[in-house]
């Protein structure tokens, strides 16, 4: 699938912002399954000192300052780019869910490099704690001598069937106790509960932020997927030898096509699309919008971002 996507963010303060800066995680990082082919940042007042690099987990990071009084920031990132299908993983084939956790457990030897990157996710951050709550909830779903991909696939569709998309209810302060408690929330807390289930079992899983394609029900007549038109959260799960497998608990099914990433991290925190420190500024108002759209290859498609750089450029 090719897909343009605009992503437009916009703060209104109650009074000047006289000085700021902001980290963006707004440039799709590279990836064997997508690529991309376009992308551009537009900022409402002019950047008065912008930096790309890279963040610990290899995400595109960009860096930007304003000096200028403003009481409206708006960030535009549109960019076009080619996602293909991911390598079919066969559930029964991965090893034990027993298995996967002893092998990111320290043993005294040297780990390979799969598992030098997993075990860096296999621990609790900022906003996914290991507790015994979250290992009681996912019990059922672990049978023992089970294939860790098929508890997963468990673990997912319970989340899935138990659980109220609500949106409004949670913030990212909310504490993932009390999203178990309600049975409420949104991609976010899917996804962060979801990983806090399988860390709490020994397992390594991370947080992924990106895009949903907008109205796949109305091009194929398929279920309305959930979460569209806004940023996107889900997991990727340790399963060896398959790998990373990517699991959307909102809406109950593998990543695909339909799914562009944009950056992951240990959960929210480490690849929130824009944060920053702000001089001024008051009370201020939050809008997002998001639009990803399939397209043709056709230079009319094409035009839009025909002066796009290439990430992290």
């Amino acid at each position: 699938m090719r897909y343009h996507i605009l992503h437009t963010t916009g703060y209104r303060y109650a009074s000047d912002v006289v000085h700021s800066r902001h980290l963006l995680h707004l440039v799709p990082r590279p990836a064997p399954y997508q690529q991309c082919i376009a992308h551009a940042l537009e900022f409402s007042p002019a950047v008065y000192r912008r930096r790309d690099t890279q963040d610990a987990f290899g995400n595109p990071v960009t860096h930007v300052e304003f000096n200028q009084a403003h009481r409206h920031l708006e960030v535009l990132s549109a960019m076009k780019i080619d996602v293909h299908a991911r390598p079919h993983a066969e559930a029964t084939e991965t090893e034990s869910w027993e298995r996967a956790a002893a092998g990111l457990a320290y043993s005294g030897m040297a780990p390979g490099r799969d598992t030098l990157i997993a075990a860096r996710f296999r621990h609790e951050s900022p906003h996914v704690r290991v507790k015994q709550d979250f290992n009681d909830y996912a019990a059922d779903c672990f049978a023992p001598g089970s294939p860790a991909l098929v508890s997963a696939d468990a673990l997912m569709a319970k989340i899935h069937a138990e659980f109220q998309y609500t949106p409004g209810e949670t913030s990212v302060a909310t504490p993932l106790l009390e999203v178990l408690r309600t049975r409420r929330g949104v991609c976010q807390d899917f996804a962060h509960l979801m990983i806090a289930c399988l860390r709490s079992r020994g397992l390594a899983a991370r947080y992924v932020s990106g895009y949903l394609r907008t109205a796949r029900a109305a091009a194929e007549g398929g279920a309305e997927l959930v979460g569209a038109a806004a940023s996107h959260a889900w997991l990727a799960v340790y399963c060896p030898p398959s790998g990373w497998i990517e699991l959307d608990p909102t809406n109950n099914t593998r990543v695909g096509t339909d799914h562009v990433a944009i950056a992951w991290g240990r959960d929210y925190g480490d690849v929130s699309p824009l944060r920053g420190v702000i001089l001024g500024g008051g009370a201020h108002e939050l809008s997002v919008s998001v639009s990803v759209t399939p397209i043709d290859d056709t230079p009319a498609n094409g035009a839009a971002l025909a002066a796009g750089n290439e990430p992290g450029a």
